[in-house]
């Protein structure tokens, strides 16, 4: 198990809570259920990444569990859609606690073994899933703060660091919030959001839809956000990516550790790397793409 501490968490409460947030995120709101946990984002109204976090139904409240450093600022952005909603906004970090059961131990520790992406059932007080993201990652627990920590140890599973599971979710591509997703600049469809069930096609509007559906139905993804191996010094965050020392552009390095990281890189530059023609660089270091099981790239425009 590994404690995620850098979690925050967002209460929606009030009758109105489901039909407010409907109209403002990428997914179908309307699906949260005791039985389901949704990953979803908010988007600027032209379509660009400002949070992404999962949806929790518990009780009378949406929970969001998101990005703790940044609450106050998802807070922010919601509550001038409110207008004559019933609707109330509070940050419940404290009453709450986030745990991640990586790998295929951790669906089994809940009672959730061989089940889907998303799926959840009630425990300990509060709700374990499957992390609705990508099931390989394992399972998902938001609990009481008062019983967290006894709820945890009665799972008879090893306590982990947190970048034992930084690894994992880097090997297997998967981005965590503003650490890899740049803000009001990203799109959803470049860095994997809709393979992550992140995106309802099905429901009525959204904000940031337009550009969402425009890039998808005309095939305008050039860059996809990857796993990379690194040879050489991991470059920070932000360092471009050229074909060859001296090349065109092929993109740009996000987060890393050790020698596993994430990247946005360019298609034609990706199709180049697996013909042998050239090789990626940021500055001194070698950077080596993968594409993982769960990444769809047909479809897309080079």
């Amino acid at each position: 198990m590994v404690a995620l501490s850098d979690r925050g968490i967002v209460a929606i409460g009030g009758e109105d809570r489901t039909s407010f947030l409907q109209g403002l995120v990428s997914n179908d709101v309307a699906l949260a259920t005791a039985g389901r946990v949704l990953f979803a984002a908010l988007l600027t109204p032209q379509g660009k990444f400002l949070h992404a976090f999962h949806v929790v139904a518990l009780g009378d409240r949406l929970l969001l569990d998101c990005e703790g450093g940044r609450r106050d600022d998802l807070i922010r952005r919601l509550r001038p859609y409110r207008l004559r909603s019933k609707v109330t906004l509070e940050d419940a970090t404290d009453a709450w606690r986030v745990a991640a059961l990586p790998g295929p131990a951790g669906p089994a520790a809940v009672g959730l073994d061989g089940a889907a992406a998303g799926d959840a059932v009630d425990h300990g007080g509060g709700r374990a899933c499957v992390d609705p993201r990508l099931a390989a990652l394992g399972a998902r627990l938001l609990l009481p703060a008062e019983t967290a920590d006894a709820t945890l140890a009665a799972l008879g599973l090893p306590r982990l660091d947190a970048d034992v599971y930084r690894d994992l979710r880097l090997r297997l591509g998967v981005p965590e919030d503003a650490a890899d997703l740049a803000l009001e600049k990203a799109i959803l469809l470049e860095n994997g959001f809709d393979e992550m069930n992140a995106v309802s096609w099905t429901k009525g509007c959204w904000m940031g839809q337009e550009l969402t559906a425009r890039t998808r139905y005309r095939g305008l993804v050039k860059k996809r956000l990857l796993p990379v191996r690194i040879e050489g010094a991991a470059p920070p965050p932000g360092t471009p990516l050229t074909l060859g020392p001296d090349g065109p552009d092929a993109g740009e390095m996000r987060s890393s550790l050790g020698d596993r990281g994430l990247a946005l890189v360019r298609l034609e530059a990706l199709a180049a790397v697996g013909s042998g023609a050239a090789t990626i660089r940021a500055g001194e270091a070698v950077i080596h793409p993968t594409v993982p099981g769960w990444v769809r790239l047909s479809g897309t425009a080079a």
